[in-house]
């Protein structure tokens, strides 16, 4: 199948945790326990984590249980009509964006995912320095 899903976990600044790329047909669920595995034992004052619809179900029971954090599902209000910022939809939204500036990232130039992976995470190195360089 054609097309990638970037699955990705940052912080409330938009600093990426954890990336993972996959082929487009991979359910997010699949890969929302993936990444909660990735996390087990690594960000341990990390205990809220909010994610969209599609990582609804037995995940959310499941990263109480086994991990120990919090998954809090933000959804659309079933009132709205139209486009409608979701409460903290928008940090995750605006690292994928910043991620799309770079040409590697704006389009699938790589085949493997892993390579796009690293790309990801050169990428969020990058700008993270140009934050911390002096003006």
């Amino acid at each position: 199948m054609n097309g990638r899903k970037r699955h990705v976990i940052v912080d409330v600044l938009g600093l990426l945790l954890e990336a993972v790329v996959t082929p487009a047909d991979v359910a997010d669920r699949d890969m929302g326990w993936y990444l909660l595995d990735q996390m087990a034992g690594r960000f341990s004052r990390l205990v809220k984590l909010w994610a969209d619809s599609s990582y609804e179900g037995a995940l959310e029971e499941i990263a109480q249980s086994h991990y120990g954090r919090e998954l809090e599902i933000v959804k659309r209000a079933p009132e709205s009509t139209g486009f409608v910022v979701q409460k903290h939809r928008w940090i995750v939204e605006r690292t994928l964006a910043w991620l799309g500036t770079y040409r590697q990232l704006a389009k699938e130039y790589v085949a493997d995912p892993g390579s796009s992976e690293a790309l990801i995470h050169l990428t969020m190195t990058h700008l993270m320095l140009r934050r911390l360089a002096p003006t």
